[in-house]
């Protein structure tokens, strides 16, 4: 017998789960999305689902299920680890004529959960006979399919306007689903050098790729171009997404450029990115932090030397600081940062980790301390973009012996 397919729409409506174990964990989050008004009746909970019931997502009858509370329901879900229980809220849903799935009989529901995957719009709800883990494939491979675009559905049509999207620290897996989508939609994609290349050879081919690399003291694209590009192209009709490395927040003049959009009434929809600042390191197998270890972390810009009149950075209070100082864009300055560093209290020995083109096919490590670090760096001809990592955390790395590459 062969099951009906439907979507329920269930905002606002009176949604009853019996049991408070780990398949309610599970079943709570999706009824919570599509808006649901979960009551449930449960003697004890998970942390989770009291974590939920506290805040005030949920209603929590922390007691046993007796007759009468599937009354008002719009769909019920028998949760528990007692059939019996879990066969006693079936008979009373079907008195009332409730659908009711049940977690420990397949055949007794009178509704089954779907694998439920979702992408850009579309959900896809396998069912496969009582086979869950049949229909867990099913779901995963045409959501896959879908990410990839090797299932060309229809799409919407997209409105023209700015996607910032933060590609992550290089390796191409690492960008979001979410930016991915918004490349694949793409009309035009603007991209700084740091952003991961490997993205722009899967663009479909009409797609325009405008290079707006910032090589550190090199050859840049100012600033107000590539903000007229992004205005420019997107009155023009065009869907154009900025791609920068790491996040577009993270040094990565992001919000400049949303300015810019917002100034001259141009929609623009921000895609957060994984920073480099954290990334790289735990690639490289480096925490920034660790128990008993550091319990702060800073990230800091370090293209100026630390006495640079337009220096924002505190330099005196990062040299008291016990915990970790992350630094990007730092490896050319990274003598003088080194020498301030210790001048206003930090140990010279202190452990210091620099990870080079972290999370690429090119990445190198090097380990030393703030009194080193500078010549070794020299010595092994570490170049940009580079992560360096200063404080405890840094000797973990050397501790982790993390591959680079599984």
């Amino acid at each position: 017998m062969s099951p009906y397919p439907v979507a329920l729409r269930l905002a606002g409506r009176r949604i009853v789960v019996v049991g408070g174990g780990r398949v309610a964990a599970r079943r709570i989050p999706g009824l919570l999305a599509a808006a649901a008004d979960v009551v449930l009746i449960a003697p004890h909970v998970s942390t989770v689902l009291s974590t939920l019931a506290d805040a005030g997502r949920i209603k929590w009858l922390p007691r046993a299920y007796t007759l009468g509370d599937v009354a008002d329901a719009w769909y019920v879900l028998a949760l528990t680890d007692d059939s019996a229980v879990n066969a006693a809220v079936a008979e009373e849903a079907d008195l009332l004529r409730v659908f009711c799935v049940r977690a420990d009989d397949a055949v007794g529901s009178s509704a089954w959960t779907p694998a439920v995957g979702r992408h850009d719009g579309i959900t896809v709800a396998v069912t496969a006979q009582r086979d869950p883990r049949r229909a867990a494939e099913v779901r995963d491979a045409a959501v896959r399919r879908l990410q990839d675009g090797s299932i060309d559905a229809p799409r919407r049509g997209k409105p023209p306007g700015v996607v910032l999207v933060g590609g992550g620290p290089g390796d191409p897996g690492l960008i979001t689903v979410r930016g991915r989508q918004a490349l694949r939609d793409a009309d035009v994609v603007v991209a700084d050098h740091l952003a991961p290349q490997g993205l722009l050879d899967e663009l479909d081919p009409g797609v325009e790729v405008i290079d707006a690399g910032k090589l550190p003291y090199g050859r840049a694209m100012a600033q107000d171009r590539i903000n007229e590009l992004l205005v420019s192209h997107a009155r023009a009709g065009r869907r154009v997404v900025r791609l920068k490395g790491g996040d577009p927040f993270v040094f990565g003049r992001g919000f400049e450029e949303v300015l810019a959009c917002a100034e001259a009434g141009v929609p623009c929809e921000v895609v957060p990115g994984v920073s480099s600042a954290f990334a790289v390191p735990g690639r490289a197998g480096v925490p920034v932090t660790h128990r008993g270890v550091a319990h702060e972390v800073v990230v800091v810009s370090g293209h100026l030397v630390p006495d640079d009149p337009g220096s924002l950075v505190d330099w005196p209070a990062l040299g008291r600081l016990r915990g970790t100082v992350v630094l990007l864009m730092a490896l050319r300055q990274i003598g003088p940062i080194a020498a301030t560093l210790i001048e206003h209290g930090r140990s010279p020995d202190t452990p210091v980790a620099v990870v080079g083109e972290g999370t690429t096919s090119s990445e190198r490590r090097l380990h030393s301390t703030l009194a080193t670090v500078a010549a070794d760096v020299t010595a092994a001809a570490m170049r940009p973009p580079a992560i360096v990592v200063v404080g405890d955390v840094a000797a973990l790395g050397e501790l982790s012996m993390v591959p680079r590459h599984p």
